[in-house]
């Protein structure tokens, strides 16, 4: 397909006298773009939901989620992906961003290097792909060069794939298993895909990295149960979540969020089934650190013990 006949490259008509219009009227016509965006996305909802559902079967046979891309969608991945260990608990390397032009590229654009196929094979080798991850690549325009590359190497590695494009019949969609094609419309600014296209692909990513945590456990009753207490701010908080999961009062949150040695999870366990930590720990091994099946094994345990 021709760049000009892409869906990221085609002019907006309602732009055609922007330089003309007042800071308010085009913050509102930017608005009323951006509002595009979530429509777009529910008609992808289908495509999605299986895309992530992939992607938790890769992650409970312990693989990992890679993001790759080139510009503003390489960042996006990198973003998503760096938020998930302080919010999850999860090491760094379970979801990781990979960017054309290397971390250089985050902070300076390297417009060519998203031209490079074989700088992706490199970069990609150094990860030693397996066939439980899952490689997404993200690129507007549905054919950035490096991205392909990135897939078609993955399918080598046997590696499952995925992507997330923002054009129909996107060239990335034929070599993705699970491929995704979000159609925001025109830009406000002819080719800016940084701004709705961009958008609808942290959307997406948002609800990628978001509910396969939900699904492995990471949270409970809406709670991040596996933060990692770094600093006051997240300490205050830990306390809290044990509070409003548990009951308990203030007191009994910071004492036994100091008996859990700062683990929430942990502490949550052990207040709601008065256990000690080697109980709480073993239950939650058992359950594979799910605290939703690790708190269902303790009812149906309490609830065994009052029918004998």
């Amino acid at each position: 397909m021709d760049i000009d006949q892409l869906n990221t490259e085609q002019a907006n008509p309602d732009s055609f006298e922007i330089e003309k219009m007042t800071t308010k009227q085009i913050t509102s016509y930017i608005n009323r773009e951006d509002q595009k965006v979530p429509l777009a996305v529910a008609l992808a909802l289908p495509a999605i939901n299986s895309l992530i559902d992939a992607t938790i079967s890769q992650l409970q046979q312990g693989g990992r989620i890679i993001y790759v891309g080139a510009g503003t969608s390489g960042r996006l991945g990198i973003l998503d992906a760096s938020e998930c260990p302080p919010t999850y608990g999860v090491e760094a390397d379970l979801v990781q961003g990979i960017i054309a032009g290397g971390n250089r590229a985050i902070h300076l654009a390297q417009e060519g290097a998203e031209d490079d196929r074989q700088a992706a094979k490199i970069d990609l080798s150094r990860l030693k792909l397996s066939d439980k991850d899952m490689v997404i690549g993200l690129t507007a325009s549905g054919r950035t060069p490096y991205v392909t590359a990135a897939l078609e190497y993955a399918h080598e590695q046997n590696a499952q794939t995925g992507s997330i494009s923002c054009v129909k019949n996107a060239e990335i969609s034929t070599i993705s298993d699970y491929p995704i094609e979000v159609l925001v419309g025109p830009e406000v600014i002819t080719g800016s895909s940084r701004m709705k296209a961009g958008t609808a692909q942290k959307l997406i990513l948002n609800m990628i990295s978001t509910t396969s945590m939900i699904r492995l456990g990471k949270i409970y009753k809406g709670y991040m149960v596996d933060v990692k207490p770094t600093n006051e701010k997240l300490v205050e908080r830990a306390q809290r979540i044990i509070q409003k999961t548990t009951g308990a009062n203030s007191q009994e949150a910071r004492d036994i969020f100091e008996k859990a040695k700062g683990n929430v999870k942990l502490a949550i366990l052990m207040q709601l089934g008065h256990l000690t930590t080697e109980q709480a720990e073993n239950m939650l091994l058992e359950n594979h650190q799910n605290i939703a099946l690790s708190i269902e094994t303790l009812l149906q345990e309490k609830e065994n013990t009052h029918e004998c």
